[in-house]
């Protein structure tokens, strides 16, 4: 149950739908962080056009596999949620098709999860084909195991009409509809079979001059999209919500001395992002994946900044990302007091400080980036033979050359080499020369 169909159809301007949220406290977890995770369900679900009405943490000593809540706690948070003329009660905890069905059945009122607020608004914020390909696979496989809620007031009429084998006509619609779901998430996935193949080609045709590639990643709403637009002119669309941009934006930017990278924007992050999200947007994170550095950005004003970069670090291990080079970031440094930056150097002092707003600590990026992409490809003198032209147009193919000069000897050609191919014209290396003796 999509949050679209809570909505008012009857009406041309439907009033936003009024939340309860819960969050849960369980044994061993601090309160502060549970009190973090539900203000981040509020943020959420405002982003998703939500009004919330209240919220309340509920700690659980001891888990009901039907409920999560004990009955006495359950029945106490739907009457405070009807009290309150709430539309929808939402979890922070992700909960199964059962446990959602089984509190639904003690309220008059809709209840889902958080993973299905993030759905909806990755649903509502995809741009591209691919983005939204994405988001509705994801949501077709959130939505097969939970179809019986949509069904289950048919499943009690019962009788010799009931349909064939007497079975009832909530049965056999949630059995023709399971069908039509699982035949759209095949439709999708071919869909996007097809859309991956196009973009491996556009990637491949972008990695023939092989361009260092560096991926900005990060907690949503951290200010990615931000310093790439200050960077590159990109007009990437900058919103002070959450998850503003899901597809993925490259753009060439020039560093100091004139070598060129590219830069990639990728989707936010956010502390308990569904498994179905980073599975369907994993040709996406490829982006993040295939690149040779990383630049992760953090709001350094975040209280939560510690968790909002464990929770980077998670995702990019789930998505297959090894160890890479890379920078932490902490922008909008400038709003924070001198003890609160001096509390974040002590404790990170590798992390280079910025203000996209401000421009303050930009330029000292990107020469920290300059230094880190020579290193990448390091600089090699060669000699080619006149009669090298296989090897040298392949040199041409995959380097950067930096100067090439025709002598008698042969091609002589200084040149930027990736490290994958660092060895592979060895051959050629140009001797050393060696100063005159004094």
């Amino acid at each position: 149950m999509g949050l679209e169909n809570l909505q008012d159809k009857s009406s041309l301007t439907p009033e936003p739908l009024k939340a309860y949220l819960v969050g849960f406290l369980h044994s061993g977890d601090e309160p502060f962080q549970a009190e973090s995770l539900l203000a981040e369900l509020a943020e959420l679900c405002g982003t998703c056009g939500m009004v919330v009405l209240g919220s309340e943490v509920a700690k659980i000593r001891a888990i009901d596999p039907g409920t999560i809540l004990g009955k006495g706690k359950l029945a106490e948070v739907l009457e405070t949620a009807e009290r309150l003329g709430a539309d929808v009660v939402v979890t922070d905890d992700v909960l199964s098709p059962s446990q959602q069905r089984n509190w639904e059945k003690r309220t008059k009122l809709a209840v889902i999860d958080r993973q299905e607020v993030i759905l909806d608004i990755f649903a509502a914020r995809a741009q591209t084909r691919e983005a939204r390909l994405q988001v509705e696979l994801a949501k077709a496989t959130y939505d097969l195991p939970r179809l019986v809620r949509k069904w289950g007031h048919l499943n009690r009429q019962r009788g010799a009409a009931g349909g064939r084998g007497g079975r009832a006509q909530g049965e056999q619609q949630l059995e023709l509809d399971s069908r039509q779901v699982r035949a759209k998430i095949q439709k999708l996935n071919d869909e996007l079979a097809e859309v991956r193949k196009q973009r491996g080609v556009q990637r491949s045709a972008r990695l023939v001059k092989p361009v260092p590639v560096i991926a900005i990643v990060g907690y949503t709403n951290a200010g990615k999209s931000s310093l790439l637009n200050r960077l590159t002119n990109a007009e990437v669309l900058v919103e002070n919500k959450l998850f503003a941009t899901l597809d993925p934006t490259v753009r060439r930017f020039a560093l100091p001395g004139g070598q060129e990278v590219l830069l990639a924007d990728t989707v936010g992050f956010v502390r308990k992002l569904p498994h179905l999200l980073i599975d369907a947007f994993k040709s996406t994170l490829e982006e993040t994946k295939l690149s040779d550095y990383i630049l992760e950005v953090l709001d350094a004003s975040d209280p939560n900044l510690a968790e909002h970069h464990d929770t980077t670090q998670e995702v990019l291990a789930q998505i297959g990302v090894g160890p890479k080079p890379a920078l932490m970031v902490f922008n909008k440094w400038d709003l924070l007091t001198d003890e609160e930056k001096a509390a974040l150097r002590f404790k990170y002092p590798e992390a280079l400080p910025i203000s996209v707003k401000t421009g303050e600590g930009v330029s000292s990026l990107v020469n920290r980036v300059a230094q880190r992409v020579k290193a990448l490809m390091p600089m090699r003198s060669y000699c080619f033979p006149h009669n090298a032209y296989t090897e040298l147009a392949q040199l041409r193919k995959y380097c950067f050359i930096e100067h090439e000069e025709f002598q008698d000897d042969g091609v002589h050609v200084e040149a930027r080499v990736p490290l994958n191919h660092l060895n592979r014209w060895d051959a050629f290396l140009a001797p050393v020369q060696k100063p005159p003796l004094p």
